[in-house]
């Protein structure tokens, strides 16, 4: 209950003061220019980059993009925008999203968000993909849709192994059936912040693809190696 009266002075506070940059501590911008470089390093690669992963895009995803490491000022401004409210962090984190898409993105129709649980949102107050993904989309002039639903609360995935990522998200998604028109027969680009196996991009993708989407690619602000 506490948070949620202090929201509204949140927002007046954020209004009031200007920007810290996530990467150097400098008022003036949420990332400065001289710091959103690294935020970005993998923005202008070409299309087909090697990802990393063993056998390239994970099933059923037709594309996984991502713009930078999660590490450095990437990995700041992605802890400050979802533990410590800094919501200012979403803009140029979806803008780099969005110019990682538009360089390498082989097509879609629109942008759907992996949704943080009810529980998550509502003690945060917002959840940081849907942020992320809103301004991507305005970037990209794609429609955005809040289309899932997290059906039940999952251990966070980096506390786990690789081995048991995927059975912590199976069936753990579910589209909205007031927002299913949005997604049956269009190609739905996935937007979260970090993306380390895929499996949980992948999981959401088949509930997608359960609920009529035509394909599902995914981009990500960050990959944790």
């Amino acid at each position: 209950m506490t948070s949620t009266l202090l929201r509204p002075v949140t927002r007046l506070l954020d209004l009031a003061l200007p920007p810290v940059c996530a990467g150097c501590r400098r008022e003036g911008d949420a990332i400065c220019s001289a710091c959103l470089p690294s935020a970005m390093r993998r923005v202008d690669l070409p299309a087909g980059t090697p990802l990393g992963l063993a056998e390239g895009p994970p099933h059923p995803l037709l594309q996984l993009e991502w713009c930078s490491p999660f590490a450095g000022t990437t990995r700041r401004a992605l802890h400050a925008l979802k533990y410590d409210g800094e919501r200012r962090l979403a803009r140029p984190l979806g803008e780099a999203v969005a110019a990682r898409w538009r360089r390498a993105g082989a097509g879609g129709d629109v942008l759907v968000n992996v949704p943080v649980h009810v529980g998550r949102r509502r003690e945060r107050g917002y959840d940081q993909a849907a942020l992320i993904a809103r301004d991507a989309a305005d970037a990209l002039h794609l429609p955005w849709a809040n289309a899932l639903d997290r059906t039940r609360a999952t251990t966070a995935q980096f506390r786990l192994d690789r081995r048991h990522r995927a059975a912590n998200v199976h069936e753990a998604f579910a589209v909205r059936p007031e927002t299913r028109a949005s997604i049956v027969n269009r190609w739905v680009v996935l937007v979260d912040d970090v993306v380390t196996t895929g499996a949980t991009l992948c999981e959401a993708g088949r509930a997608l693809l359960d609920a009529g989407a035509a394909a599902v690619s995914a981009v990500c602000v960050a990959r944790e190696r």
